[in-house]
């Protein structure tokens, strides 16, 4: 298993595909890990090397003492591919992941070549709910929430077709150390991105579902009509879009990131 190894933080992460294909980078949600991205992996891999990694305080990578800002975030991102030495990437997040995604493309925008930003808003408030829900995990571990949560990734129907996704989403946020969550958790809170994302220029692509509770369509319409060109795509999910509409989702990002 891969990892980088920066001041103060340990990231793991994969690569998957060619070497001379052009670099993707996939960004995981909150309280996933890389793993989120496997149904992609295979379609992705075929046009570009796929680089994804566990966000700091998920997954196998370091839980460093909290709470993050977005800002860190994706410097972990920049550190990551200066330490591969990838000049220039694409960049598809989801949730957490996408507002990482819309720091990079306002701060970094000259490593990126297109951006994705799925399921995932400017700003995800009220404030005091991600206080509540870190103090929660705090006190009481992550996978007390972890029911409430998932009930969230998947629309009911899909979900009551599909009981071993539902019981692998809640292992994988079960897993996610209590201390990282809520240090995410706190990123989330602290950042507000509204008045920011019309000076995103890189060419965007912004995917809502359609029955997104946590970051509803009108969130990704706000993106797609404040950053100039953005495109906008609904897919009929809830908030890992990725996996309810795996091919959906799949086709629309190639679409957009090879034409």
């Amino acid at each position: 298993m891969p990892f980088a190894e920066f001041p103060g933080v340990r990231l793991h992460y994969r690569l998957d595909g060619d070497d001379t294909l052009p670099v993707l980078v996939l960004a995981n949600s909150l309280g996933t890990n890389l793993d989120m991205w496997n149904p992609q992996i295979e379609a992705f891999a075929k046009h570009f090397r796929v680089l994804r990694y566990d966000t700091r305080g998920h997954g196998q990578s370091s839980v460093t003492p909290g709470p993050y800002t977005i800002p860190q975030l994706g410097e972990d991102v920049i550190a990551l591919l200066d330490a591969l030495k990838i000049d220039r990437a694409h960049f598809c997040g989801l949730s957490m992941g996408g507002i990482t995604g819309m720091w990079l493309a306002l701060n970094h925008a000259g490593r990126f070549d297109k951006v994705v930003l799925c399921n995932t808003a400017a700003y995800i408030g009220p404030a005091e709910n991600w206080t509540n829900r870190a103090a929660a995990v705090e006190r009481d571990g992550v996978g007390s929430i972890a029911n409430a949560v998932v009930d969230k990734w998947l629309t009911p129907g899909y979900a009551a077709g599909q009981p071993a996704l539902v019981q692998l989403l809640q292992a994988m946020l079960s897993a996610t150390d209590a201390a990282g969550y809520a240090a995410n958790c706190r990123a989330v809170r602290d950042s507000d991105l509204r008045d920011a994302v019309a000076g995103i220029t890189r060419p965007t692509l912004v995917i809502a579902g359609s029955g997104d509770i946590p970051t509803p369509p009108h969130d990704g319409q706000y993106l797609a009509q404040k950053i100039p060109g953005a495109r906008y795509a609904e897919l009929d999910a809830a908030h890992l879009s990725n996996l309810e509409q795996v091919e959906g989702f799949t086709d629309a990002v190639l679409e957009f990131l090879q034409n």
